[in-house]
């Protein structure tokens, strides 16, 4: 594991690529499939014209991409405020990772299967541990 706590950080950007790349992998040929012809698209077109035209399992994809640029956001700086104030020590790394491997877990859930339940229960449990990360952060920069 890395003595950084910057590295979960660096690890769901890769992911949150990854997830893009997906999305473009798995919507065009989909817009294809549906005869979406992008060159003749009129303007200011957005994905979300697309979410009663494209198959769900298409569109989940996209969603997890939004979704990665949501919360996520709270946690990029949250582990910027612990590595400055001191707070980057082996257990708030630990809480970092656990939270990356959540949301990838979550990703891999609603990308796939998307039953709400278990998605549920992977977003409550990473969002308890950005809950711990934001209170250790607080707490760290306060000294």
């Amino acid at each position: 594991m890395s003595q950084s706590i910057l590295a979960p950080g660096a690890v769901l950007v890769l992911w949150t690529l990854i997830m893009l790349f997906w999305v473009a992998a798995t919507r065009f040929p989909a817009m294809a499939k549906a005869g979406i012809n992008l060159k003749a698209a009129p303007p200011g077109g957005r994905g979300a014209d697309l979410e009663n035209v494209l198959p769900s399992s298409v569109n989940w994809k996209s969603h997890n991409y939004t979704h990665l640029l949501e919360q996520p956001t709270l946690f990029y700086a949250v582990i910027v405020f612990l590595h400055l104030s001191g707070g980057d020590v082996s257990y708030t790394r630990w809480i970092a990772w656990a939270y990356v491997v959540l949301r990838i877990l979550h990703s891999l859930w609603q990308v796939t299967v998307n039953r709400v339940p278990v998605r549920f229960t992977l977003f409550s449990l990473s969002t308890l541990c950005l809950l711990a990360l934001a209170v250790l952060a607080v707490i760290a920069t306060l000294g």
